[in-house]
Order: C-alpha cells, then sequence, then structure tokens
C-alpha cells in the first residue's frame, strides 16, 4: 500500500513536505504522481517522477520540488505555499511492472 503523510497547517509563504512511501508487496516504484483536488475544482497534477525525471505543474513550478525518489519512498518539498495550494493532495505510483497503486490523500490548508 501507498502511505501518504505530510500535510498540515501553514501560513501563506510556509513550506511543508510530503511523503510517500511504498509498503508491503510494493516495490520498484519507477514512476510518483502527486495530484491534489481543493473543494469544487478539477484534480490537478502537482509533481511526477518518472524514471528520475521531474515535472511539475505550472501552478507549483520553482515551489514544489522532489527532494527524494528511490523505488519505495518520495518526498516533495512545497515552499512559499499560498492559499491556492490548499487541497487533498494524493500520491500514486506505477511500479515495474506497471501496476499503479493510490495511496489515501493528506490534506494542506494554507491561512493568509
Amino acid at each position: 500500500q501507498l502511505q501518504a503523510s505530510g500535510g498540515g497547517s501553514v501560513r501563506a509563504g510556509g513550506s511543508l513536505r510530503l511523503s510517500c512511501a511504498a509498503s508491503g508487496s510494493i516495490f520498484s516504484i519507477i514512476a510518483w504522481v502527486w495530484v491534489r483536488q481543493a473543494p469544487g475544482k478539477e484534480r490537478e497534477m502537482v509533481a511526477t517522477l518518472i524514471r528520475g525525471i521531474a515535472n511539475y505543474g505550472d501552478s507549483v513550478k520553482g515551489r514544489f520540488t522532489f527532494s527524494r525518489g528511490n523505488a519505495t519512498f518520495t518526498v516533495l518539498q512545497m515552499n512559499n505555499l499560498q492559499p491556492e495550494d490548499a487541497a487533498m493532495y494524493s500520491c500514486n505510483a506505477r511500479d515495474i511492472r506497471g501496476i499503479t497503486y493510490w495511496g489515501q490523500g493528506t490534506q494542506v490548508t494554507v491561512s493568509s
């Protein structure tokens, strides 16, 4: 299973680190994806790390960075958070066998 953690409440300009860890029968992750969804909004791709290559959504470029990423664990560093970043953040991962896994979400709240 995937376990996402690290969400919380911060003031605008603050930082959070989101982690996503694979356990059990999940191994050899080759692709990590973070998505977010705020109430009343479409789900948005935040960041992907595919075979070591990172890509970020336009709204988070320059502020969010994968600080770690390996076969079973990844960390997304989120800096200069803004109220519009508030959402439920979820991770998913695809392993070397092509199986996709979803983790539960972690809530991020940003106050102005």
